[in-house]
């Protein structure tokens, strides 16, 4: 058969179509592999270099403190600011600590104490997401973690003060949305934003952790494909190679975002910001269904 026939070039088609789809999942699973680096700079790092002055906060006035999130106020381009962001830990004793970076209830209901002083003291706040998702151990079921998901949401929906939250790693699950329900959302480059994390999902789907990279590529989650459907509102460059290989270049690029976002915001009336906050969320996976069978309405006719 001729290379030049109709069969021929549909076949050189679709063996093109197939290498670009593995090559674009590939493409994910990298992401995904870059956004997990155990080099990536963490919330603290991000914190340390981008303000001053910074006053950790502890507990949650109802259990105990959580280590996986990190809350507290510091000084950013001489404004204060209320600053809340999932931490991992850098080796095995740190990790342990920080619970590999999945709160427990106690850790969101801590970030829902500094977002009420936040509203009360009328300073901004700015979230850092990096977390697997929330920890699922039975005991957190125990002591509320569906319900302080859903109070760290609620919190972040109806503040007055502008919000900026930042993907800088893995952000999975509702242990990522509690803290990133802001007016804005920022992604690293590098980053990657889910309803699951990609063992999970492949664990619901095909009863195989070991098929993460299928479900990684499935759901989507990178940083340039969350700005296409509107979960990003903007994709932060980072260094050449990835955040891991300049900690000081990344947290300048994305001071730049970060900046820029507070300024426009702060523009606005308290009422705009929470409607247009409002009318993001209700986007979000919103979709039409046209029934053909529905009776259409006649062409208009002129008089």
């Amino acid at each position: 058969m001729s290379s030049s026939s109709p069969r021929g070039r549909l076949r050189r088609a679709a063996a093109q179509a197939l290498a670009t789809e593995r090559s674009s999942d590939e493409r994910i699973w990298e992401v995904v592999q870059l956004a997990r680096h155990q080099d990536r700079p963490y919330t603290l790092d991000y914190i340390d270099r981008l303000t001053s002055d910074f006053e950790e906060l502890h507990g949650d006035r109802l259990y105990r403190d959580d280590a996986a999130i990190v809350a507290g106020i510091g000084r950013y381009h001489d404004r204060p600011v209320a600053i809340i962001g999932h931490q991992k830990g850098r080796d095995t004793a740190d990790r342990t600590y920080r619970n590999f970076g999945m709160p427990g209830p106690e850790g969101y209901r801590k970030g829902t104490r500094l977002m009420a002083f936040a509203e009360k003291m009328q300073m901004p706040v700015i979230t850092l997401i990096d977390t697997p998702g929330a920890f699922p151990g039975a005991d957190a079921e125990q002591r509320g973690q569906g319900g302080a998901i859903a109070s760290s949401i609620r919190a972040m929906l109806r503040l007055s003060v502008p919000s900026v939250a930042v993907i800088i790693g893995e952000g999975s699950s509702g242990g990522a949305l509690a803290i990133a329900s802001a007016d804005r959302v920022l992604m690293l480059e590098n980053s990657t934003y889910s309803v699951i994390s990609p063992e999970g999902g492949s664990a619901i789907l095909w009863r195989d952790a070991a098929k993460a990279q299928a479900a990684a590529a499935a759901f989507q989650p990178t940083a340039d494909l969350c700005y296409r459907w509107g979960v990003a509102d903007a994709v932060v460059p980072e260094p050449d190679g990835g955040a891991h290989r300049d900690h000081d270049a990344a947290a300048q690029l994305l001071d730049r975002y970060i900046n820029r976002a507070l300024k426009e915001l702060g523009e606005m009336p308290p009422g705009e910001r929470r409607r247009r906050r409002a009318d993001r969320y209700r986007r979000l996976g919103s979709h039409r269904e046209l029934n053909p069978l529905a009776p259409q309405e006649p062409p208009a006719t002129a008089d």
